[in-house]
């Protein structure tokens, strides 16, 4: 069996988002229990070069949206970083999901060898769609979604390695 850009994108992105849903559940709770207004966790940041936890949450979402689309040859979503509560940041993911779950996986046929072109500062870069999605999107998604559950674990909700794996 191959395996395919869809395969290795789809469930992976939904998956990832679905266990940050839960570890924002446990957030909540805890901010609750803890009685901290939740725009201190929503706000918080693990070094002051560092985007908050929303921006750790807003690049997650355009990483998995941006990814998909260049891979399945469709727009991107434009999505405004204007989130400011868990709530918005729920709508957030929400939207990214369902724009995930709107590609039609025959999208994706041949997005293994498409060339995809990104505009960096300095330069453009080209790569396969393989290369792209295996080196690049995918370690990037995961930098932000681990970044975001290292946050609220800094700031002391009850979360470990089991709530970021969903197992």
């Amino acid at each position: 069996m191959t395996l395919s850009i869809y395969r290795a994108s789809v469930p992976l992105y939904i998956r990832g988002f679905s266990q940050l849903a839960g570890i924002m559940d446990k957030a909540e709770a805890n901010a609750a229990a803890r009685k901290i207004d939740l725009s201190v966790l929503v706000n918080s940041r693990l070094a002051p070069d560092m985007y908050p936890f929303s921006g750790q949450i807003q690049r997650a979402s355009d990483t998995a949206k941006g990814t998909i689309a260049r891979l399945a040859g469709v727009e991107i979503p434009s999505f405004p970083d204007n989130e400011v509560t868990f709530e918005d940041l729920r709508g957030r993911i929400a939207k990214t999901v369902d724009f995930i779950k709107s590609v039609p996986e025959s999208a994706f046929d041949g997005a293994d060898t498409r060339e995809i072109t990104l505009k960096l500062r300095d330069r453009d870069m080209t790569l396969s769609g393989a290369d792209y999605l295996l080196d690049r999107q995918l370690p990037n998604f995961y930098f932000h979604i681990t970044t975001a559950y290292a946050i609220l674990r800094h700031n002391g909700v009850d979360i470990g390695k089991r709530d970021y794996l969903g197992v």
